[in-house]
C-alpha cells in the first residue's frame, strides 16, 4: 500500500520529481526518459508507468533550459524509444502467439486490458498503433496484439513510426510552447492531473460501453 501512494503520489507530482532528476543528473536525464519510454512500450507489464503526463513535463523542462535539455533532441531521444519499445513489445507477441489470451491475470500481467486491445484491434486494424499511443493500457498492449496478430512486419513498422512521431512532437511540443506560462507554470501538478484524466476517459467509455451490451 505504501509503495502504491509513493507510486501515485511521483505520477501527480512528476514535474517536481522529474526536475529533481534533471538537476542531479544533467544530460544524463535523456537515457533516463527514454528508458521509461521504452520500458512504457516495450514490456506488457509496465503499463502503469507514466506515458502522456511525462511527455508533456519533459517538453515544458526543455522549454526551461533544465540540464541543458533542448526540444529537438528530447523529441529524437522519446521516438526512438517508443519506435524500439513498440518494436520489442510487437517480436513477444510474435514470439508467444494467440496462447496469451490462456495466460492468467496477475499483479504483472492484465488480461483484461489484453482483450480490450484486441478487440480495438478487430475494428481499427493497423490505425489501432497509432490511436492507442494517446490511450493508457492500449497503447502498452497495442504492438503486443499486432504480434500476436501476424501484422506484416512493413505495415507494422509504418504505423510504428507514425504513432511514435504524433504521440511525442505533439505532447513534448505542448509542454514546450505552454510551460513557460505562467499559470501553467503555477499549476502544473493540476495540469498533469488533467492529462491523466482526460487521458483515461476514452478507456472509462469502453468499459461502460462494454458492461452495458453484458
Amino acid at each position: 500500500m505504501e509503495l502504491l501512494t509513493q507510486f501515485i503520489d511521483i505520477v501527480l507530482h512528476l514535474d517536481q520529481y522529474l526536475a529533481v532528476l534533471v538537476q542531479q543528473y544533467g544530460l544524463w536525464i535523456y537515457a533516463i526518459l527514454f528508458f521509461i519510454v521504452f520500458a512504457e512500450t516495450g514490456f506488457v507489464v509496465f503499463p502503469f508507468l507514466p506515458g502522456d503526463s511525462l511527455l508533456f513535463v519533459a517538453g515544458a523542462l526543455a522549454a526551461l533550459g533544465e540540464g541543458g535539455m533542448d526540444l529537438p533532441t528530447l523529441m529524437v531521444v522519446l521516438i526512438v524509444a517508443a519506435v524500439l519499445g513498440n518494436t520489442v513489445n510487437y517480436a513477444i507477441g510474435r514470439h508467444f502467439g494467440p496462447r496469451v489470451f490462456q495466460w492468467e491475470n496477475s499483479r504483472f500481467f492484465n488480461q483484461a486490458a489484453l482483450q480490450k486491445t484486441h478487440a480495438f484491434y478487430e475494428v481499427h486494424g493497423g490505425k489501432t498503433l497509432v490511436i492507442s499511443r494517446f490511450l493508457p493500457l492500449l497503447r502498452t498492449f497495442a504492438p503486443f496484439v499486432a504480434g500476436i496478430g501476424a501484422m506484416s512486419w512493413s505495415k507494422f513498422s509504418l504505423f510504428n513510426l507514425i504513432g511514435a512521431v504524433a504521440w511525442v512532437v505533439s505532447l513534448c511540443a505542448a509542454g514546450y510552447w505552454l510551460g513557460n506560462l505562467p499559470w501553467v507554470k503555477q499549476n502544473l501538478s493540476l495540469l498533469i492531473v488533467g492529462i491523466i484524466v482526460v487521458s483515461l476517459i476514452p478507456a472509462a467509455i469502453g468499459l461502460l460501453q462494454q458492461r452495458r451490451t453484458t
